[in-house]
């Protein structure tokens, strides 16, 4: 498909009908513009399996018509698939200076540093892409210059808002720009594409100043160590943590890489001016324990973060013990809840205590509530509303939110549906494929291997992680005769020492298979690895009522 002249076409490829993993393309006058290209992370239905991405493939077979990639901000969920992605699409890329920083280290690490055309643009700033003209709105949100896009095109335009909140105090840049929001509104908006993460939420999100404000007055409650965990992202709360320990006497450590990225890219951008420097772990192992708060990575429950090695007595400078307090200055983002509670419950073993957002006021959302998205809608009055960033349950509440602020249409779509904006009535006209890309280890060399989720090595992964693996070896001679008994290792079923009498069931089971068979077949290769290997698999079937992966390596000498 190649969009025409008076068409303008809404794309996602991620981050519709979920929370994460943004990709949107937007289609207009034969181009296509990319607004986020970022990750998720994996789950337990995902062994060994950390970072996921939406695949590119339907825009890299049209790479001739990209001609960009813009970034509303510096969130994982929206600029974390550039370096792992741009060689398939190369084209510009356009960022806040604030997102571009976060992204130069991201290049740096696969050397594309010098390959992407990134251009770092003002905030507030219109600038052209292909048939595009974009504006920069800028608004509050959870880490410093988010945007909101006013996608302008000779068939409409829409306002694309990223993640955003109205945050009258929001400590780290300015407010968000309502006057920008009513201008664009008053030209005329044809589609506002939305954020719906906390469509549930009554009232409003919250103000950075109240948590502020309530981290000075918790932490003077504390006489041992104070272990704080935030999104590293959020530079505010970093600013927040680190004037609520100098009001209490304490010195800041960042513990983590990530937080140390951040703290560098703030400070080159002039944030965080005011803000003594931190220390780094092995020097706050020296202080009392009344005397520091360790800034931690990690309040997601990631396995290799700062905290959860610290839950395991694995860190190598910082270590609590009973009376000690671990602060989660964070929300629970959706599929995390078990990894975050089984760090919280390693935490309260050694005697630590553990305090979240239910227990004290120390974390706001940065997504709008309710209220602010009504008073978005006063604002902008779209002609079209589509919901993305949430699940369907999300997206279905938004579009009946988006009815009752008087907006004419509402389209509940999903990643993959080609909507169509204009001209005329907005109509889904097609629906693409798309998938997801794993990072599965780092390639010798051109960086890390992205593997689909679907595809035959991560099915049988997750076959051998639930189901476990068998390999059976036969020896035999040319004339199809056994020269010994066939060798079995079970991994993660049985093994010969514990299960001794089913493990010998396996090898009998793979021993008559193969002397069941007529002189012919043992004397072909494949047919007779075949009739073992089944054999083998019902057995275990049988027994253990697992499918395994099994393999037969016949060897014929």
């Amino acid at each position: 498909m190649k969009p025409g002249s008076d068409e303008l076409f809404f794309l996602p490829l991620g981050g519709t009908g979920e929370i994460g993993m943004n990709f949107n393309l937007y289609g207009h006058d034969g181009k296509w513009l990319i607004v986020d290209l970022g990750v998720t992370f994996g789950d337990d239905s995902m062994p060994m399996t950390d970072v996921v991405m939406a695949d590119p493939a339907w825009i890299e077979e049209r790479r001739d018509q990209l001609v960009g990639i813009v970034i509303t901000h510096g969130h994982e969920d929206h600029v974390g698939a550039v370096h792992y992605l741009w060689s398939r699409l190369k084209c510009p890329v356009y960022a806040s200076p604030f997102a571009a920083a976060i992204l130069a280290g991201k290049l740096n690490e696969v050397g594309l540093q010098r390959q992407v055309p990134m251009h770092v643009v003002a905030l507030g700033s219109r600038f052209d892409v292909g048939p595009f003209n974009v504006e920069m709105v800028s608004m509050t949100h959870s880490i410093p210059e988010p945007n909101s896009l006013a996608i302008r095109t000779k068939a409409g335009t829409v306002l694309h808002t990223g993640d955003w909140k109205f945050d009258p105090d929001p400590l780290i840049g300015n407010p968000a720009d309502t006057e920008a929001l009513r201008r664009i509104g008053n030209e005329g908006v044809l589609a506002m594409v939305g954020d719906s993460t906390n469509i549930f939420t009554r009232g409003h999100s919250g103000s950075e100043a109240e948590v502020r404000a309530n981290l000075i007055g918790l932490l003077s409650r504390y006489d041992r160590r104070i272990a704080i965990s935030c999104f590293a992202t959020n530079v505010a709360r970093l600013e927040s943590v680190a004037l609520a320990a100098e009001a209490n006497g304490r010195s800041v450590a960042l513990v983590g890489r990530s937080l140390w990225r951040i703290e560098k890219a703030a400070r080159d951008l002039g944030y965080l001016r005011d803000i003594a420097p931190f220390l780094n772990d092995r020097d706050a192992v020296h202080l009392p324990a009344d005397k520091v708060v360790y800034l931690c990575t990690g309040s997601q429950g990631e396995p290799r973060a700062a905290l959860a090695r610290i839950a395991a007595n694995d860190h190598p400078n910082v270590r609590l013990s009973k009376g000690d307090v671990v602060i989660f200055s964070s929300r629970i983002i959706p599929g995390n809840e078990k990894s975050i509670f089984r760090l919280q419950n390693d935490l309260v073993r050694m005697g630590v205590d553990v305090v979240t957002d239910r227990d004290e006021p120390i974390h706001v959302s940065g997504h709008p509530a309710r209220d602010e998205m009504e008073a978005i809608y006063q604002y902008v009055r779209p002609r079209i509303a589509v919901p993305v960033h949430g699940e369907a349950r999300h997206i279905k509440e938004h579009c009946a939110l988006a009815k009752a602020c008087g907006v004419a249409e509402t389209m509940a779509i999903e990643n993959g549906a080609m909507l169509r904006l204009a001209p005329g009535k907005p109509e889904v006209v097609d629906h693409v494929s798309v998938g997801r890309l794993a990072v599965d280890g780092e390639a010798l060399e051109g960086g890390p291997r992205l593997v689909r989720l679907d595809s035959a090595v991560l099915r049988d992964r997750r076959r051998m992680v639930f189901n476990g693996s068998c390999v059976c070896t036969i020896v035999v001679d040319r004339k199809g005769k056994l020269l010994g008994e066939p060798q079995v290792t079970a991994l993660g079923l049985l093994d010969a020492e514990h299960f001794a009498e089913e493990h010998d069931n396996v090898v009998e089971a793979a021993r008559e298979a193969f002397e069941e068979l007529p002189q012919k077949a043992r004397q072909d290769d494949a047919t007779a690895a075949e009739a073992v290997r089944r054999a083998v698999r019902r057995e275990l079937k049988a027994m253990l009522n697992h499918r395994p992966i099994t393999t037969v390596h016949l060897v014929r000498v």
